[in-house]
Order: structure tokens, then C-alpha cells, then sequence
């Protein structure tokens, strides 16, 4: 879990990281229209080519940013830091360059401020405010006098006018990048608590995975010496002359040995899934004679109405035949036959690098908070005992996979339970496209 959370992390300070190069272009672009505007038509006379070259030093600043953003090396609350530092370097030397603590956009470090508090961690932050602070102070004794060119009159009178414009003009700029930079990043923030939140839930719903897996072990193991003890009775009763001589009895006494050796093959199933890992000692197959067997096996144990069953696979692939997902598919196929009796459909497609499997039935459809909660453990319509539990497994053995599991009303009645599961995931070779 703790790597995982260091990755929504890592993935948080990578968006926070554009922001701040969104940032830099702004303020790139805004030092460009300062200068021109000060030096061309208020014929303020600046230091314009040292002025100049902080704004290449950003420039290239950003690229660096950028090109770190792009190799996929991990963002970390010190780089960030380190960012954000540099920009305050930069800005102290343009006001260095423009009347110190008398320029109306001194008050930028504020904005500086208040970013590094929401986007860095506590020490980072303090460190920002005191880099601001000394900046600040340092530009009230240290700074490059402006005035106007060619001694313009009332020169002292005009350029109060312009700081207080000026001032105005700072106000509109920080409040307007705080509201839009602060709403970003506090979207960035909930996204990443959202994926946290669903972190949890789905460690809480594999911690009941695991609880009912021991109780499925447990429970085939127990089951193991009563269906070997009804095993022997059946065999000593076929034996029996009195019970061979009547047909019917046998007949019955046959099919009463099916179902047990079925439910024997059953509780090894279990043992088997819950004791080894996915592939090991499976039988090499492919993945249409796969599917074929597992609706052949379903329709020859439910004996459903109706089954429509298309596959659109145009390329075959091996995978490992695999009893978890099978019982994934038994599950889904079960439910469609208990909503639907008179018809099931199974459709079989491939779409982009995916293995997309969906049941149709002919049922009332999902009650829209059952489609809101799908997959949610005792969801379910069913007024019985663990009802929902199967759902529950497929939407959680398809997310192991790494696929996913969605239910869809159809309008015109019924439902589809729609499987996606990567192919990736699945073969054992690399397949070619369709």
C-alpha cells in the first residue's frame, strides 16, 4: 500500500509541476509586456537587456522542467521545492532590476507564498516564506533606481501615479492566478484523496476476499470426508442385489453418483484455486476452445431454456485454462439465467488489446441504485442469505486482472453484464492484431 500511495503522490506533484510551468510561460509573458510598455510608452528607462536575460534564464528554466516532465523521471516534493525557489530568485532579481520594494509588483511574493503552502510540504513552505521575507527585505537597501527617460517633467508626480496603478494592475493579477492556480491544484488534491478513498475500499473489499476464501477452503475441506463416506455407501448399494434388481433404483442410484462426483470435482475445484497461484498446473488451451468449454459445461449443467452463444474472435491465442475464471463466467451466466430463464446470450469479441465477453438476458434490467452499486458486496435483489457475493467476485477477480466488469439496461428490456479483460493479461504469447 505504501508504494502505491507514493505513487498517487509522485502523480499529484507531476500535475502540480505543469502548473508551476504554466506559471513560468505567464510570468514569461507578462515580463515581456512589462518591459515593452514601460520602456516604449511610459518611457521608463530600465535596465532592459539584464532584464532580458532573466527572462531567457526562466525560458530555459521551463525547458529543463518540461524535458523533466517528459523522460518520466519521478517529481518529488524537493524538486518542486526547488522550482519554486528559483522562481522567487528570479522575480527578486527583475524587481532588483526595477525599483526594489518600490515596485508595485513586489507584492508578488505573496502569490509565491501562498503557492509553496499549498503545493509544498511544511518545511518547504516555511522556507519559501523566509526566501520571500529576505527577498523583500533585501530589495528595500538594494535596487537599481528607474525614472523616466530624457528627464521627463513632473517625473516624481507621474511615476506615484503609475505605482498606484501599478499596484492596482498586481492586485487584479495575483487574486486572478491564486483563484486559478488554488482551483486547480485543489482539484488536483481531490483527485488524488478520491484515489486514496478507492484504495482503501478496494483493500476492504480484497480483506473480505481473502476471509471468504479461507472459509471456501475450510469449508471443502470439511466437506471432503462426508462426500467420500456417501461414495462408499453408493458403491456398496449398487452392489446390493436388492437395489440391482430394480431398475429404477439404479437409474437413480447412477444419477445420485453423478451428482456426487460432481460435487466432489466441485470441492476440488475450490482446493485447487485457493492453493495455487493463477496458470500453475493448468493445461495449456486457447482461449475460443476456453470459452467454448466453459458455456458447453454451463449449458450441459443448468440446462438453460434458450442460449445464444456468438464468437467473434477472428485470431486465436493459448492461454492457461484457468478455474477462477471460469467460475467468474458460471457466476455471471447463473445470474442471467435466474433473471432471465427463457433466454441467456454470451457475445465474444476482441476490441482494442481487450478480451470483451457479454451476457445478455431477457430479465426486468437493474434497479438504477443496483447499477449505481454494482459489484458492491450483498447487493442484490435476491431476498437470500450471501446474495450479491457473486457479483462481487467477478467485478474483483476481473480488477486483479486488470479489466473490469460493467452492467448496461438494455431499452428495449433485459440487461448486459459486460467482462473486459486485457489480453495481455490473458495469453501466453504475444497475439496478433485482429
Amino acid at each position: 500500500m505504501s508504494s502505491t500511495q507514493d505513487s498517487i503522490q509522485e502523480t499529484t506533484n507531476r500535475k502540480n509541476l505543469l502548473l508551476l510551468v504554466m506559471l513560468r510561460w505567464l510570468a514569461v509573458a507578462g515580463q515581456i509586456a512589462a518591459i515593452a510598455i514601460s520602456s516604449f510608452w511610459l518611457e521608463i528607462s530600465l535596465p532592459v537587456w539584464q532584464m532580458a536575460a532573466v527572462i531567457v534564464f526562466l525560458i530555459t528554466l521551463n525547458l529543463v522542467t518540461l524535458y523533466r516532465y517528459g523522460s518520466g523521471a519521478i517529481i518529488t516534493n524537493a524538486e518542486l521545492f526547488i522550482d519554486l525557489l528559483l522562481d522567487v530568485a528570479t522575480l527578486t532579481m527583475q524587481l532588483y532590476l526595477s525599483g526594489g520594494a518600490t515596485n508595485p509588483f513586489v507584492s508578488l511574493f505573496l502569490l509565491q507564498a501562498v503557492l509553496g503552502a499549498v503545493l509544498l510540504q511544511p518545511w518547504s513552505s516555511w522556507t519559501i516564506v523566509a526566501a520571500t521575507s529576505a527577498g523583500f527585505l533585501w530589495l528595500t537597501v538594494a535596487y537599481h533606481d528607474i525614472g523616466f527617460a530624457m528627464g521627463h517633467a513632473g517625473a516624481q508626480s507621474r511615476l506615484f501615479g503609475l505605482h498606484i496603478y501599478g499596484m492596482f494592475i498586481c492586485f487584479l493579477l495575483a487574486a486572478g492566478l491564486l483563484v486559478l492556480f488554488i482551483t486547480r491544484i485543489n482539484r488536483n488534491q481531490r483527485e488524488q484523496d478520491q484515489r486514496f478513498a478507492e484504495l482503501r475500499q478496494q483493500s476492504a473489499e480484497e480483506e473480505h476476499i481473502v476471509r471468504m476464501g479461507l472459509l471456501a477452503s475450510g469449508a471443502a475441506h470439511e466437506l471432503g470426508t462426508p462426500l467420500a463416506t456417501l461414495s462408499v455407501i453408493l458403491n456398496d448399494w449398487e452392489r446390493m442385489p436388492s437395489f440391482r434388481a430394480d431398475g429404477e433404483i439404479v437409474t437413480e442410484l447412477a444419477e445420485m453418483q453423478a451428482q456426487l462426483n460432481r460435487c466432489k470435482t466441485i470441492v476440488s475445484g475450490i482446493l485447487q484455486s485457493s492453493g495455487e497461484a493463477r496458470g500453475e498446473n493448468s493445461e495449456r488451451t486457447s482461449v475460443i476452445d476456453f470459452i467454448d468449454g466453459v458455456v458447453e459445461d454451463w449449458e450441459d449443467s443448468r440446462g438453460p431454456a434458450r442460449l445464444e452463444y456468438t464468437n467473434r474472435l477472428a485470431t486465436d491465442f493459448a492461454i492457461a485454462s484457468d478455474l477462477l475464471l471460469q467460475q467468474v463466467l458460471f457466476n455471471v451466466l447463473d445470474n442471467a439465467n435466474e433473471a432471465s430463464p427463457a433466454f441467456v446470450g454470451i457475445d465474444i469479441a476482441r476490441q482494442d488489446g481487450m478480451l470483451v465477453i457479454a451476457v445478455r438476458d431477457a430479465g426486468p434490467g437493474f434497479q438504477p441504485d443496483m447499477l449505481a452499486e454494482f459489484g458492491k458486496p450483498y447487493r442484490s435483489t435476491k431476498q437470500k442469505p450471501g446474495s450479491g457475493l457473486g457479483l462481487f467476485l467477478v467485478v474483483n477477480v476481473l480488477r486483479k486482472l486488470g479489466g473490469r466488469a460493467r452492467a448496461i439496461n438494455v431499452p428495449s428490456g433485459g440487461a448486459i453484464v459486460e467482462l473486459s479483460l486485457p489480453i495481455a493479461a490473458l495469453s501466453l504469447e504475444v497475439p496478433d492484431g485482429d
